[in-house]
């Protein structure tokens, strides 16, 4: 029986006509009104434990949906077991000129090039400090686009955010700021999470430090990255961010605009990586899957690949915000189709 809509999913669907960064905004300030669903899922087989954070289920959403943590309980609301805000930098900045996003219906995907724009720390800061604390809400650092020492950016930001999140995920993927890719580059990447480390170790202690990589790296890249995560003792590796490759077989007439691609494109490729770096990193450093999780078998297959969270954005542009709670109603069933008693079970089952 096909799963049944949300008043949310059906006004989303109705703004489908817009631009699709108008959309975006519109969406977001629908679910701050309070119109999105509010979902009540508890199946304690979905819980799990990463990086000393106990998640009542493995799916969360993923930054860049909500970047200035204007809606975090709402869209806690909707299901997801832990939220992501931001790309936030320092200071304010518009990011790149507009249209700098595209939906590519054909292909299930968007093309983005934001450039990590945002209101800035002091703003995202405050919204934070007044939220009611429910829930699991991390935030996403980067550094603005013009920042002189960009390691510093993300130093600032852990100091500022400390004692207002669950987690940091320090963002050094993302396609659309110029050169900052360049920072997985090894002795670029050890420098920046050892001062990272040391910065949380003085005003957040026991707060986890994430790393959100690109899933275009070659062989070399990897193996810095998993030498760096094992000797730092990273708490979480986040596979991937948004692709810069482009398929022959996209169909949309926008597949060529320039920045990052996500959706169903990128599950076939960040899912290889996740393989990839569980098999390297076994049960030592957890990773959580993000990249075309459009479905409850989407997300299961980054679990049994080796994700003990989920990550999902770009799927609710097409499926609307009912999608994260048809996701949790349906995973225990393929926990009990394997035999498995509870998610974490199945975490990595694919290399047993």
């Amino acid at each position: 029986m096909k799963a049944p809509l949300f008043a949310a999913d059906i006004a989303s669907r109705a703004i489908t006509g817009l631009d699709a960064e108008t959309a975006h905004r519109m969406t977001i300030r629908m679910l701050k009104t309070g119109l999105g669903p509010k979902v009540c899922i508890r199946e304690p087989r979905l819980a799990i434990r990463v990086a000393g954070i106990d998640f009542p289920n493995p799916l969360g959403l993923a930054a860049g949906f909500d970047k200035n943590a204007e809606a975090p309980g709402a869209m806690l609301d909707l299901g997801f077991g832990f939220v992501e805000v931001g790309a936030v930098t320092p200071r304010p900045q518009f990011g790149n000129p507009r249209p700098r996003v595209f939906r590519l219906w054909k292909d299930a995907a968007v093309i983005n090039r934001y450039g990590f724009n945002n209101d800035g720390l002091d703003v995202i800061a405050r919204r934070l400090k007044r939220r009611r604390r429910k829930g699991i809400v991390g935030v996403n650092l980067g550094a603005n686009k013009d920042s002189d020492d960009r390691v510093a950016d993300y130093e600032q930001g852990v100091r500022a955010l400390a004692g207002l999140v669950d987690f940091y995920t320090v963002n050094i993927s993302s396609p659309n700021t110029p050169g900052l890719r360049a920072l997985q580059d090894k002795a670029a990447l050890s420098d920046l999470m050892q001062r990272v480390l040391a910065v949380r170790d003085d005003s957040a202690v026991g707060v986890p430090v994430f790393l959100k990589i690109a899933p275009d790296l070659a062989d070399a890249d990897k193996a810095d990255i998993t030498a760096i995560a094992k000797e730092l003792s990273l708490d979480a590796l986040i596979v991937s961010n948004t692709t810069i490759e482009r398929s022959d077989a996209l169909r949309s007439a926008r597949s060529g605009e320039a920045g990052g691609l996500s959706g169903k494109p990128l599950f076939a490729p960040s899912t290889r990586l996740l393989h990839e770096f569980h098999a390297e990193l076994g049960a030592e450093i957890p990773l959580i899957g993000v990249g075309g999780v459009a479905s409850a078998r989407d997300a299961y297959e980054k679990i049994l690949a080796g994700a003990s969270l989920v990550q999902l954005y770009t799927a609710m542009v097409f499926e609307g915000p009912g999608l994260p709670s048809r996701i949790l109603r349906a995973l225990p069933a393929m926990l009990d189709a394997d035999g498995f008693e509870t998610i974490a079970d199945a975490v990595g089952a694919a290399h047993r």
